[in-house]
């Protein structure tokens, strides 16, 4: 059940009629029924996994908490961990180091006969398995206390509006919210609202507008009938399509979540005004690089004992952060390539001679600020080349013909006309509210009558231009 459909649409107004009428323990009933029908949607076959995630956490959190000895608290944890990351690395990683186990031996004059499982990748599944993980680590660090109440539990995990594609959230943050009466609030349900047409605007006007010119280029088209202008446009293109198509899921998401009384966390605030590779990782996926910083790279040891394990624990992490997205070579490539992004931003900074204090100087603040943001834009379309593939070979392939057969007279007109038409509103928006937001912790900083205009530009803009074909979210593949 696609957010971007019929149904979902129906099934939304259904729920919110029916938790408008009914008590706080009514609320989380019929948020956990609603949940479980809306994940049984997609693949009822999957749910077994989803429940034995649920009892394994919500179990292992009271055996951490009770344990009487550090050991055993460690053990309960340990257990949680194989449990939940077991489950992840069969269906989504053990085809994957199967055959790359193989290709090392055929490497060295071996003949292996490793049989791959080809299992179908339950939907959600890395974001729902870091959601439970960090449940079980923050009781055994003392961050949090475990809940008694195992419908609250389950609706932490299964709350259907960030359930498949995030935002990843902590207990410590929507867990109370879940287990307390909520109030609807008309100001929230009128954000929340405002939201999900900013989500729906990305998604179906932008990304799903972007999406054909992008796969032609990427997917489909042999490579040798590809021009390099075309693949540069391609990039543009993805690079905005990807954010629209994410940030508009979590802005929907979020939306859903106002009008219920629950929050959930900005996952996105405008990545591509980033200056350099750590502000980028502030504003992109934030719930992802926030947990990944938390429970990986300050365990790993931060940037707390030298330079050289600073940089190694960037890179580990990163490597990390891209496997997670797939069991794929690119991706990999994708997240080594912004680990080494991120050591050489801080090795350059740490230095003597640091050239963005002498920018700085030379330029003025201001217009060297402008300098970094297109020069990370352009870095960050380098990572979204890798990220956008479908194999290695066409990555060799796409990159062989843009640096080889470059020619601006070969672009896609259509393409080009594409990007013309739906980007300059969106983008003027885009600094609008990187501009009011300045020096303010509000989420939605902009005056009423500028949302209002846009609010209502949206509404046309997906009447008009709406692609309403049902196209997935690009991270439900995660």
């Amino acid at each position: 059940m696609l957010f971007n459909s019929f149904a979902f649409v129906l099934f939304a107004v259904v729920v919110y009629a029916l938790y408008l009428v009914l008590d706080h323990r009514g609320q989380n009933i019929l948020l956990f029924v609603a949940s479980v029908f809306f994940y049984a949607w997609w693949d009822w076959r999957f749910l077994g996994l989803l429940f034995f995630s649920i009892l394994l956490d919500f179990w292992c959190g009271w055996r951490i908490f009770e344990a009487p000895t550090h050991g055993w608290k460690r053990f309960y944890l340990i257990l949680s961990l194989i449990g939940d990351l077991g489950v992840l690395f069969l269906f989504k990683y053990f085809d994957f180091f199967v055959e790359t186990a193989g290709l090392l031996l055929q490497g060295i004059g071996m003949k292996p006969h490793f049989e791959t499982l080809h299992l179908i990748l339950p939907l959600g599944i890395s974001f729902y398995t870091f959601q439970t993980l960090s449940y079980s680590i923050d009781i055994y660090r003392g961050d949090a206390k475990p809940t008694r109440n195992l419908l609250d539990f389950s609706v932490y995990v299964l709350f259907f509006p960030q359930l498949v594609a995030g935002p990843i959230e902590r207990s410590t943050r929507l867990l109370p919210q879940i287990a307390s009466p909520r109030t609807l609030q008309w100001n929230r349900t009128v954000d929340g609202v405002g939201l999900i047409l900013q989500g729906y605007f990305k998604k179906v006007v932008i990304a799903d507008n972007l999406a054909p010119f992008v796969m032609a280029i990427y997917q489909q088209k042999p490579v040798e009938y590809v021009s390099g202008c075309n693949i540069l446009l391609a990039t543009y293109a993805f690079a905005f399509q990807i954010y629209c198509d994410f940030s508009g899921y979590s802005d929907i998401a979020r939306g859903l979540g106002k009008i219920l009384g629950i929050e959930l966390m900005v996952n996105f605030r405008r990545p591509y005004f980033a200056a350099n590779p750590s502000e980028f990782w502030r504003r992109w996926h934030i719930s992802l690089s926030t947990w990944l910083r938390d429970y990986l790279y300050i365990p790993l040891g931060g940037n707390r004992h030298g330079e050289f394990n600073t940089y190694r624990n960037l890179m580990v992490t990163m490597l990390l952060g891209g496997l997670w997205h797939g069991a794929a070579t690119h991706f990999v490539l994708w997240g080594a390539f912004h680990g080494a992004l991120l050591a050489i931003h801080r090795a350059v900074r740490g230095s003597n001679h640091n050239p963005i204090r002498t920018g700085r100087r030379f330029y003025g603040a201001g217009v060297f600020r402008c300098i970094k943001i297109l020069l990370m834009f352009h870095l960050a379309c380098c990572g979204w080349f890798l990220f956008a593939v479908d194999s290695e070979a066409r990555m060799i392939g796409l990159f062989d013909r843009l640096v080889h057969h470059f020619d601006w007279q070969s672009y896609s007109f259509n393409l080009a006309v594409a990007l013309g038409f739906f980007l300059p509103i969106f983008l003027i928006y885009e600094i609008a509210s990187e501009y009011w937001s300045r020096g303010s912790e509000k989420e939605e900083p902009a005056p009423w009558w500028a949302k209002s205009m846009m609010y209502s530009y949206m509404l046309v803009m997906i009447v008009l231009y709406g692609v309403m074909n049902g196209a997935e979210f690009i991270y439900f593949q995660f």
